[in-house]
């Protein structure tokens, strides 16, 4: 259910001012072979198995990371029919991301928490 400005900001994490692949980092097409799993967006009624089976189908011990406010369960969306009252109601989220969108910085920020979490 995401309006893409948080997968803007993550784009920016590839380029030369953030450069997180030079930190071991990067983004992967498959649960399978993730470490964490970002979570952007409001969690829609439509989409709520599929996050369920996203979170199973990773890797344990993976973490999930709630990525903008309306991650969060917050935002412009919350409260809405079409949304879940809590992402928290779906899956466990190990981190939170607060921001409409996050800047990138905070995004790291909350990548380095999840990898200390994780070793």
């Amino acid at each position: 259910g995401s309006c893409n400005a948080c997968e803007l900001e993550l784009h920016a994490l590839g380029g030369p001012a953030y450069d997180i692949s030079r930190l071991g980092m990067g983004f992967v097409a498959s649960p399978r072979h993730a470490d964490a799993l970002l979570l952007t967006g409001p969690v829609t009624r439509n989409l709520e198995e599929a996050v369920r089976l996203t979170v199973e189908a990773a890797p344990a011990p993976a973490c999930v990371i709630a990525c903008g406010d309306c991650a969060c369960g917050q935002g412009p969306f919350s409260g809405s029919y079409a949304v879940v009252d809590s992402p928290d109601s779906v899956v466990e989220i190990a981190v939170r991301i607060p921001g409409c969108p996050p800047t990138p910085g905070a995004i790291l920020d909350a990548l380095t928490e999840a990898r200390q979490r994780l070793s």
